[in-house]
């Protein structure tokens, strides 16, 4: 009899409670670290979506984080007051508002994406420097492959639970 279908050490069967285990020791560190934005994590997020400037609008950045529109009103809300980021006209479609970090929030983006990577790395201290870069650049390729196809945050009974659309 051969070993066809049995795991290897330390491998796993199906990547759930592997991804539960990491997504919430990933989320109390960082949760820690970020404690004083507006928000914490989410609040984070945010502003790290307002610094890369990838989305057009604050309505693209809640749909994209799963973040529901209404809550993202008032993340914002408080991101400004707290100096960190402002509403602009989106010279593109000036009915749209442009979320764009102060100078003061891309500071604050910077030493804080700094802490959060040697976070990261603690974190994913039980595989080598080169294996971090490759689980990086896999878990960004997976990220973005269920984007491409629709995946989002936001399950269609308008919950929180899940990111996934088949």
């Amino acid at each position: 009899m051969g070993n066809e279908g049995v795991p290897a050490a330390g491998a796993v069967d199906e990547i759930g409670l592997s991804l539960m285990v990491l997504v919430r020791a990933y989320h109390s560190t960082v949760a820690a670290i970020v404690a004083n934005v507006p928000h914490g994590p989410r609040g984070y997020q945010t502003l790290a979506s307002a610094v890369r400037g990838e989305q057009p609008s604050q309505l693209a950045i809640a749909t994209d984080l799963g973040i529901d529109r209404t809550v993202m009103t008032y993340l914002i809300d408080d991101l400004v007051k707290a100096g960190l980021v402002e509403r602009r006209l989106n010279p593109a479609d000036r009915r749209q508002r442009k979320i764009v970090p102060t100078e003061l929030g891309a500071r604050t983006y910077e030493e804080l994406r700094r802490q959060v990577r040697e976070a990261e790395d603690k974190l994913l201290e039980a595989i080598d420097p080169d294996e971090r870069i490759s689980f990086r650049d896999l878990l960004g390729r997976i990220s973005s492959g269920l984007r491409a196809h629709g995946a989002t945050c936001t399950p269609p009974d308008g919950g929180s639970a899940a990111c996934f659309r088949p």
